[in-house]
């Protein structure tokens, strides 16, 4: 469809109004671009909205942040797309950057630390439900249920973060290999003659050089923790598969199990404070990037590049992928042994999520209230239209009145 005229101001106008409207995750999200982007604007039909997001789904990274960048790239380019990435993730970035760098300040409070005795069991009750939605669509089948549960034992048993991507490769192979009929090796070929193969090595070998360079840097050099920082969010970026919801166990045994950046606390509460702003899930990482230069002595300044890393780091492959893939994606979308890999990866995910709740809830403890709350957050967002930011903002002032 080709752009009115000056429509890529007026674009980039409804994008602020989505970033700041945006609460709910990816399935919220596609609902409003639906009735702004494609109902009243029409920047774009229906099927092809549907199409974007489907490609989304099978590409790691977070979802809503791709499909509204792939709009952007439809309506003005490159330049617009990583112009409409910027407006849609900053604010929520700088707001979770922000309470990183003064947490520790809010946690000298009373009334803070009242806040967050409810609002942690909420944000496990999140996780919960975010583990339920997700498994009700995911686990259709034996194989999956057998998946999902293979994932959530080796998550609990080995607590090590490179057992993820094996993991969800393993999960994707399997369900490609089970549920696929054989396919059509010409569409496969014509396929992949068409993949820059140059881009694929950049793809590739930004994870690799940051990966070794950070190896071979002395850990007592300024620089050291930073590198290390970005490979740890890009290889997570990569992995990611299923959005904001997946985001949560992989980063909470990477961060706090594994290499001990912040505390379980900590993590869930910037996990839960950032489910009351509106923008993208992902903008939780810019708390855990701050969080983890600022445990580490980092000034404010050095927060702020924590925070800025983090962010480019968790978002720059899923941003590259989007845009590599949707000139080829009507022969992509026709190859079902892709599409099959999916089911797998979404049940490993199922798994990931399931180990996450059982490792966060060490830190709070299992007691009366916690479990109150968690199960009464997990019943009113299965059985109202009750929105989580609400949710949260009744349980600070719960925090507040009643702790």
């Amino acid at each position: 469809m080709k752009p009115k005229r000056f429509s890529k101001l007026v674009f980039l106008g409804d994008v602020i109004a989505f970033m700041l409207t945006s609460f709910g995750g990816p399935q919220a999200h596609l609902a409003i671009l639906l009735n702004d982007f494609v109902r009243k604007r029409k920047y774009l039909t229906e099927e092809e909205l549907m199409e974007l997001f489907a490609l989304t789904q099978i590409l790691p990274g977070p979802s809503s942040t791709q499909t509204l960048v792939g709009i952007a790239y439809k309506i003005g380019g490159l330049w617009m797309g990583l112009l409409t990435f910027f407006i849609w993730s900053l604010p929520s970035a700088a707001i979770m950057c922000f309470i990183a760098i003064n947490f520790k300040s809010f946690s000298l409070h009373p009334e803070f630390a009242k806040a967050l005795s409810f609002i942690q069991p909420i944000a496990l009750g999140i996780v919960a439900f975010a583990a339920y939605s997700f498994g009700k669509v995911a686990l259709k089948t034996e194989v999956s249920i057998i998946l999902a549960l293979s994932a959530m034992a080796a998550s609990l048993i080995l607590k090590n973060a490179y057992a993820f991507p094996i993991l969800i490769l393993l999960g994707g192979i399997i369900s490609s290999a089970v549920e696929t009929r054989q396919e059509e090796n010409e569409l496969r070929v014509r396929l992949f003659t068409n993949v820059n193969t140059r881009k694929v090595a950049y793809f590739i070998g930004v994870l690799l050089f940051f990966g070794l360079l950070g190896a071979i840097i002395n850990t007592t050099s300024p620089f050291s923790l930073p590198i290390r920082l970005f490979e740890n969010f890009y290889r997570n970026g990569i992995i990611i598969f299923g959005g904001g919801q997946v985001l949560v166990p992989l980063l909470f045994t990477e961060f706090v199990e594994v290499k001990h950046y912040l505390t379980g606390q900590e993590f869930l509460s910037g996990f839960a404070l950032q489910q009351m702003i509106p923008g993208p899930t992902f903008s939780f990482t810019s708390f855990l990037g701050a969080m983890t230069l600022g445990n580490r002595g980092y000034s404010i300044w050095g927060q702020i590049l924590g925070s800025a890393i983090a962010v480019v780091g968790i978002n720059a492959p899923g941003i590259i992928l989007v845009l590599f893939i949707v000139p080829f994606w009507n022969d992509l979308k026709k190859i079902t042994r892709i599409r099959r890999s999916l089911s797998g990866i979404n049940a490993v995910a199922v798994g990931f999520m399931i180990a996450a709740f059982w490792l966060l809830l060490i830190p709070i403890g299992i007691t009366f209230l916690t479990t109150g709350i968690m199960l009464t957050t997990f019943l009113i967002l299965r059985y109202t239209k009750i929105k989580t930011p609400y949710i949260i903002l009744v349980g600070v002032l719960a925090g507040i009145l009643l702790a």
